[in-house]
């Protein structure tokens, strides 16, 4: 255990570094060019749930995007013990590996596979408060497998997120929903979707424009370990405004409220507050 009081540590080259540290150049294929892919687990409260799955994504994702995953899960899962040991047993952090390539084939868009590089990042990163969100509609969609790397967890894919977001804040929302290439909702621009309606618990059906996160399976898993009806099914915005709940499922927060659709204005209800509880159980299980 250290003895800095560091909110970051990077795993890079072979050592650990405090801070953030600088990894890439002007020349880096994946700052330039965006061959970059990563996966975030998370620690809370002395837990760190599904670890083991996000880790094996990470080389998933690797696999898809053409660059080699050169660390093993089990590497993995040893570098992410000595960097929690780095910090206090209940923080609340973010844990990021990632891969990248250095070079393109004669400086250019195609990469080099055998210049996979790779980096672990735990920093400090507290759990939002599950206060509730309100949302809107995104003019913006997600992209089809034709059009990017959607089965991998690509940075290249976050700035249609990030221009989704902002463009949301603009009208004085928190969130948004994004849609399909068929105008059906695919997720919201940092987390996937859920509602409840009559007891039954929906949620947009993975058909390959959005990525089908750990968490959204996790609570779907649980929710019906419980009893509950939960369909993956094609949805559209309607839906979700006749919704009697709606909430989100991701990494960063977990699952959270979600207090309005436009002017469709939500109470956190009971299949909410039961979903949380379920997940909250089994990652201190």
């Amino acid at each position: 255990m250290t003895s800095a009081p560091e909110s970051t540590w990077t795993f890079f080259e072979g050592a650990w570094h405090p801070g953030n540290v600088r990894m890439m150049g002007p020349r880096t294929h994946g700052a330039w060019l965006g061959s970059t892919v990563f996966d975030g687990a998370r620690a809370f409260e002395g837990v760190t749930p599904d670890l083991d799955r996000h880790l094996a994504r990470v080389n998933r994702s690797a696999t898809a995007m053409g660059l080699k995953p050169t660390v093993s899960e089990g590497l993995w899962a040893e570098l992410v013990a000595d960097g929690l040991s780095r910090f206090p047993r209940d923080a609340e952090l973010y844990i990021r590996p990632m891969y990248w390539a250095e070079e393109g084939f004669a400086g250019g868009v195609r990469f080099d596979p055998e210049s996979t590089n790779h980096a672990l990042c735990l920093y400090v990163a507290p759990m939002p408060l599950p206060t509730g969100v309100r949302a809107t509609l995104s003019p913006y969609r997600r992209p089809t497998a034709d059009c990017a790397p959607v089965e991998a967890k690509a940075g290249c894919l976050y700035p249609n997120g990030a221009r989704a977001l902002t463009e949301a804040y603009g009208r004085g929302f928190g969130n948004c929903m994004l849609r399909d290439a068929l105008g059906n909702v695919a997720e919201f621009a940092n987390a996937n979707a859920f509602l409840a309606k009559d007891g039954v618990v929906r949620t947009p059906v993975a058909n390959g424009s959005f990525l089908a996160g750990i968490t959204r399976a996790r609570v779907i898993a649980l929710l019906r370990g419980a009893g509950v009806t939960v369909v993956e099914e094609t949805l559209s915005y309607a839906d979700f405004q006749a919704a009697d709940e709606v909430f989100t499922a991701g990494n960063f927060a977990k699952l959270a409220p979600v207090t309005a659709l436009d002017e469709r204005r939500f109470e956190p209800g009971p299949m909410f507050r039961r979903a949380r509880q379920l997940y909250w159980d089994f990652a201190h299980a």
